[in-house]
């Protein structure tokens, strides 16, 4: 009998033995390999930080239109109103046209976490989803971006009621959600600014460091951990359950792996990705390029529907 992605996590973690994962946006999909025989058709790098070069990617973007953007924001604004949410992360599907192959994407790419799954997607997020290291948990959301070169812009965003709200209520998501698998849940860190290098952008986001204290016997429960935590609170919104179901509705195509997570674990320790900032390839090779952003009661259509194209980059 095959062994389910939780079956597989644990039985790895409980061996001590490294291994690669991957579980895709709905959790129906999922890829899982021992790092000694992790398939060369899969790449990925994980670090601390992103180092940046002046070279820019240039990438030609096909964006739905405003109109069209604005009726599937309508349609959250009202799911808002009779209280059925009060935070969705609204994604949208863009082709993309560059001059670049797909290898040199992936080469070209620069960030925290990188991945090139076979000939299908590449993802070069700048989020983290959880890291566990000498039995603490954490995890960082992100919520709230800006560009940066907008006069006073980190005072800006940091100040701004709408963007401190939708960023509260991912925090206080992922607060619950790690209290389900560790205790002395606390946030360690509130609202600090990282620089993205967004193609022709530089933009701020904003991040938050959320830790937890887990058992020592984590190792044999990586399954079950991972499981609890998904979808992730920053790419749905909340309440978890049934915003995910209105956004299935509205955004009407298949996340598939963007949004869902991957991640490595080195027989001690745990890091992972949520998969933003992802290009995937088409049977006839278009290249398509997913991205979205947080709605709230006070969201403003324009802005959101211009952070969405802002997304679109190559991160060289």
């Amino acid at each position: 009998m095959k062994k389910t992605f939780q079956e597989k996590l644990n039985l790895y973690g409980s061996l001590k033995e490294p291994f690669f994962f991957m579980l895709s946006y709905d959790l129906k999909q999922h890829v899982v390999f021992p790092l000694k025989k992790l398939p060369l058709d899969i790449q990925y790098k994980i670090s601390e930080t992103s180092s940046f070069s002046n070279e820019k990617t240039e990438v030609k973007k096909f964006p739905i239109s405003f109109k069209t953007y604005k009726k599937k924001f309508d349609i959250l604004q009202e799911e808002i109103k009779k209280g059925n949410s009060y935070l969705l992360n609204l994604t949208v599907k863009t082709p993309i046209e560059t001059n670049l192959t797909w290898d040199e994407i992936y080469q070209k790419a620069s960030s925290k976490f990188k991945l090139q799954y076979k000939n299908k997607f590449i993802c070069f997020s700048p989020e983290r989803f959880i890291q566990i290291k000498n039995n603490i948990i954490a995890a960082f959301p992100m919520k709230g971006t800006i560009d940066a070169k907008i006069k006073n812009a980190k005072a800006i965003i940091l100040n701004n009621e709408k963007e401190k709200a939708e960023h509260t209520m991912v925090v206080d998501l992922l607060r619950n959600d790690l209290s389900m698998v560790a205790k002395k849940v606390r946030v360690k860190k509130f609202r600090y600014v990282e620089k993205i290098e967004a193609g022709e952008k530089t933009l701020l986001q904003i991040s938050s460091k959320i830790e937890g204290t887990l058992s020592t016997s984590w190792h044999e429960n990586i399954g079950d951990i991972i499981l609890k935590l998904l979808p992730a609170g920053s790419i749905t919104g909340t309440p978890k359950k049934k915003t995910v179901e209105i956004l299935e509705k509205t955004e009407k195509y298949k996340r598939g792996y963007y949004t869902g997570v991957f991640g490595v674990y080195d027989g001690k320790n745990l890091d992972s990705s949520v998969m933003i900032r992802f290009i995937e390839k088409a049977k006839d090779n278009k290249l398509f390029y997913k991205s979205g952003g947080g709605i709230t009661c006070d969201s403003d259509c324009f802005s959101e529907y211009q952070e969405l194209i802002d997304k679109i980059y190559i991160p060289s």
